[in-house]
């Protein structure tokens, strides 16, 4: 398998993953929150700064289904993902430097 089928295959599947998979995501509060909320100290938490962003809480504003919404957001996060980190291993890559072009002796005689 060449690298780019590998990568294309790869970005396919994160993207199913992220779509299709968050649909059966489980609506209950994850570990943090559950503990929180057990424990008494869930209300002495401030809101995020992510609170304004289109995508917070897993969720895409303006999208009323819940499930539609969180499959976008998921959507989004990878392609935001890969174009960072694929942006940084662009401008961060190795470079091989360019041969330096060697002198021709001429033979005067």
């Amino acid at each position: 398998m060449s690298r780019r089928r590998f990568l294309a295959v790869g970005l396919l599947v994160a993207l199913l993953v992220a779509g299709v998979g968050s649909y059966y995501a489980s609506s209950h509060p994850d570990g943090l929150e559950y503990v929180a909320g057990r424990t008494g100290f869930g209300d002495s938490a401030e809101d995020p700064v992510d609170t304004g962003s289109p995508f917070a809480d897993y969720g895409t504003k303006g999208v009323d289904d819940a499930r539609l919404s969180g499959g976008i957001a998921g959507v989004a996060g990878v392609l935001l993902t890969l174009a960072i980190g694929g942006g940084l291993f662009y401008a961060l890559r190795r470079r091989t430097p360019e041969p330096e072009p060697q002198l021709q002796n001429h033979d005067p005689s």
